[in-house]
């Protein structure tokens, strides 16, 4: 069955495939470009790597322990497009996908912080170059940049997701299913627009807006909070209104 996600991932794909769809700005003049069959490149492989390696079905829970990045919107869409239900907070899930796998603090890899647990823990590697996680991991935690590029292109679920299942918990409460995270999740944006979204409003907020533009046929650029906004950046990405 298509859900939204799922509706998505085939329009970015398809049509004007290679326009820009995502463009990133992060510390030290890093720049990440990724037009619609890149961005949907990313999503495939990390949605076959939950998939084909960690056995994530539909219904199941992923927290996102990661800040606004480039690379946690990939994995919100991979997330969605199976079916999983993404937790932004500290609220418990099968999975945790963090930036700092520091925060197990040493203990056993599965174990959560807050004392909960996990089928799996996923180490992102934030820079867009890198290979593999720099330094030791704690045992048991799954290098994101090693083990993504083993993976396919083309996604292929193999169960379909429930449209009625919950795709996000607003941070107003509000729960927001699979069928409708276009139509409620989604903030409200033009046709076509190419949208300033900061990074330091927040992954929810960075997430609902991204959503928001690209249902319209939209891009986004995403800035990090020590990226200056000048007006030679923004003549440049073409934006507007800010």
């Amino acid at each position: 069955m298509t859900t939204p996600a799922i509706q998505l991932m085939n329009t970015l794909r398809s049509g004007n495939s290679t326009a820009p769809r995502l463009t990133w700005y992060g510390p030290e003049g890093e720049r990440v470009e990724l037009s619609g069959r890149v961005l949907d490149n990313w999503v495939a492989k990390t949605s076959n790597l939950l998939q084909d390696e960690l056995d994530a079905e539909p219904g199941m829970k992923i927290r996102l322990a990661l800040p606004p990045h480039w690379k946690s919107m990939v994995w919100a869409l991979a997330a969605w497009q199976l079916g999983l239900e993404t937790i932004l907070d500290d609220g418990g899930a099968d999975f945790l996908v963090t930036a700092d796998p520091d925060l197990l603090n040493g203990k056993a890899a599965g174990q959560a912080p807050a004392g909960g647990t996990y089928d799996a823990v996923i180490a992102v590697a934030l820079p867009a170059l890198a290979m593999k996680w720099p330094g030791e991991l704690v045992g048991g935690c799954l290098d994101y940049a090693a083990e993504v590029r083993l993976h396919g292109d083309v996604f292929l679920a193999h169960a379909d997701p429930d449209p009625l299942a919950r795709a996000i918990s607003g941070s107003d409460g509000r729960e927001h299913l699979q069928q409708d995270l276009l139509g409620g999740f989604a903030a409200s944006h033009d046709d076509g627009v190419r949208l300033h979204i900061p990074a330091a409003d927040g992954l929810e907020a960075v997430l609902s807006n991204a959503l928001g533009a690209w249902k319209q046929d939209g891009s986004v650029v995403v800035t990090h909070p020590d990226v200056q906004l000048t007006d030679k950046l923004l003549a440049a990405e073409r934006i507007h209104g800010n």
